[in-house]
């Protein structure tokens, strides 16, 4: 299996790595591209918005205890360090809420203290309480801030930044002014001739098992993207 091949690999020393990359677009441009960058069904352009190299993630060692370091980690996309914020991406917003509620029901209200889950850097609040709280719950220390006990205090440097919304609220059917065919035509665009031929003959492959209205029909989509691009498929299917 890949997870055994995977365990096998980082136990011999062959650690799998993977190259990080961003691409970054400056803020003004976000409302004046042809379609919605946040989107994510929708890609950015390498041209416009080259990637960038910041670093690799590797996997170097496998879990001493599996229950301990894979079974309680609590993976969430809310977890960002200071100075990196979230976009209004739909789906990552209904994340940054969803990941933690599982946590919470899973692993309880103070999983971030699973040692596992915790930050390598030492950090300060006032949180209080909850169940399975196991790091003395900051003693009998002042729970509030400002307070005159000279504790730890706001470090407004490190708030999120802002995030700048504007627009009506309105209910409209957002697939009115949505672009599904530019995109995929650019790619198309960039396949060789080879690569279109395996892309016909494995689409075509699937529709084969479908009634051939339907077939058509979905002919007719590729069509939209580009012209050979649905006469590939067709003349794949032995469609007239």
């Amino acid at each position: 299996s890949s997870q055994r091949d995977l365990f096998e690999a980082i136990k011999r020393g062959d650690f799998p790595r993977w190259k990080l990359q961003i691409q970054i677009m400056p803020e003004h441009e976000a409302s004046q591209t042809p379609y919605n960058p946040f989107d994510l069904t929708k890609v950015w352009p390498h041209g416009d918005y080259p990637l960038i190299d910041v670093g690799y993630f590797e996997l170097n060692r496998n879990p001493d205890n599996y229950f301990s370091e894979v079974e309680q980690v609590a993976m969430n996309p809310a977890n960002v360090v200071p100075g990196i914020s979230f976009s209004p991406d739909k789906m990552l917003q209904g994340r940054l809420f969803s990941y933690g509620d599982a946590h919470r029901y899973r692993l309880g209200v103070n999983h971030h203290q699973i040692p596992v889950n915790g930050a390598k850097c030492p950090f300060h609040n006032y949180h209080r309480d909850g169940a399975m709280r196991v790091d003395g719950n900051s003693g009998n220390g002042a729970t509030y801030e400002p307070n005159s006990f000279g504790l730890f205090q706001e470090q407004p440097d490190f708030s999120e930044p802002p995030l700048s919304i504007e627009g009506a609220a309105d209910h409209w059917n957002h697939r009115e002014d949505d672009d599904y065919y530019s995109q995929p035509r650019a790619l198309f665009n960039l396949l060789s001739a080879e690569e279109h031929q395996r892309m016909f003959t494995r689409i075509a492959g699937e529709l084969s098992q479908v009634p051939e209205q339907i077939q058509r029909r979905q002919v007719e989509l590729f069509t939209k993207v580009h012209p050979d691009y649905g006469a590939g498929v067709a003349k794949a299917l032995g469609l007239k």
